[in-house]
């Protein structure tokens, strides 16, 4: 397989489908362009243990998966958008608690944008990774976090391409 040849469900070793989907009500606004959108379908995979995240698509819905586990956490369909471009129309989370902790609606927004684009695209998406800190603090009723520890925990790091 060439650098550039997309990755594929056959990429990976372990995945494991979502159990218990649950539609994700609130979705990123962004458009990504068709540049992005190439990008993004040919997906990602960890390459070392800080990293968390296996990436890829199918037709127009990506797949993304704990690399540890190969758990399916989120899909999310995209759509074509008047202009150029494409969004996210719908999407979906795991809902099983043993598989996957969401911390609510908003969290889930947050980190399915976060992992396209700070892991898929390595954009440094400085305001998505200030508000999951942010969620996280909320969340646990802690306001004194390290940012840099949450954000490992959650989204792990993202090694040169």
């Amino acid at each position: 397989m060439t650098a550039d040849a997309p990755l594929t469900r056959e990429s990976f070793r372990r995945l494991h489908l979502i159990s218990s989907p649950r539609p994700v009500p609130r979705l990123p606004d962004r458009v990504w362009t068709n540049e992005d959108w190439n990008r993004i379908q040919r997906g990602y995979r960890a390459r070392d243990m800080d990293e968390k995240w296996n990436v890829f698509a199918e037709g127009n819905v990506l797949f993304t998966h704990r690399s540890w586990t190969g758990r399916g956490v989120y899909e999310a369909s995209f759509v074509p958008v008047t202009g150029g471009g494409m969004r996210i129309g719908s999407a979906v989370v795991e809902a099983d608690g043993q598989r996957y902790r969401s911390m609510g609606d908003e969290y889930d927004r947050l980190m399915l944008e976060l992992i396209i684009s700070a892991i898929v695209l390595g954009e440094p998406a400085a305001d998505l990774r200030a508000g999951l800190v942010e969620l996280t603090a909320r969340a646990s009723g802690k306001s004194d976090l390290p940012s840099g520890v949450v954000e490992h925990s959650a989204l792990g790091l993202r090694s040169g391409s």
